[in-house]
């Protein structure tokens, strides 16, 4: 990977990075990976964006293709940590592309990891047991992490993230409302424009 293939927002001379990856289903360039590269670069927040392969291969061939075996999308990210080794570097996503990057954090240099809805287990199937181990990572985690979650998320809501054990190391911060996007209904009174301005102003306290 080189760096031309990357999207790259906010002040190019920044030597403060946040490499952001995409979630399973979504392209680095879907109008949420947008929006939320944009307030960050409001922020004053350099944000270097990529694709996994599987992604990269659907924007040549126009076919769906499922996310490739977790080895290659963590070789993925290890190649754009290379691009970055003369930066400060904060590492993170949406979805997959976060508890990818949580599963590297601890073996890297990184100051931090910002995930934007962690996937903590399957759609609706919540189990405190973690059988297929998504979070049991999380709990002897030593890199200081920060992950913003709607409360209605199908894949981790207020109600159950706390029966998992998390390390001391990471903070979850609550969007009112919000689901896997961090979008809120319209009768909770907030909108998803207002949660994306409120969470880029958190990660940019959180990279000072």
């Amino acid at each position: 990977m080189k760096k031309k293939d990357l999207i790259i927002t906010g002040p190019k001379s920044q030597k403060k990075v946040f490499l952001f990856a995409h979630g399973a289903g979504a392209p680095m360039d879907s109008d949420w990976m947008n929006d939320v590269a944009d307030a960050l670069a409001r922020e004053g927040i350099k944000t270097a964006r990529f694709e996994f392969p599987y992604m990269a291969e659907r924007r040549e061939t126009g076919k769906k293709r499922p996310p490739n075996p977790q080895r290659i999308l963590l070789e993925t990210w290890n190649e754009v940590l290379d691009l970055f080794h003369d930066h400060e570097v904060y590492i993170g996503g949406k979805s997959m592309g976060a508890r990818m990057a949580s599963l590297i954090a601890d073996q890297s240099t990184v100051k931090g990891l910002i995930c934007l809805g962690f996937p903590f287990y399957a759609p609706g199937k919540f189990d405190p047991l973690d059988p297929k181990g998504r979070v049991a990572h999380l709990a002897k985690l030593k890199t200081k992490t920060l992950i913003f979650q709607g409360e209605r998320d199908s894949m981790g809501d207020k109600e159950n993230i706390p029966q998992f054990a998390l390390s001391k190391k990471v903070k979850v911060h609550w969007l009112a409302d919000g689901d896997h996007s961090l979008k809120p209904r319209k009768k909770s009174g907030y909108s998803l424009e207002e949660h994306i301005a409120h969470v880029a102003k958190e990660i940019s306290k959180f990279m000072k």
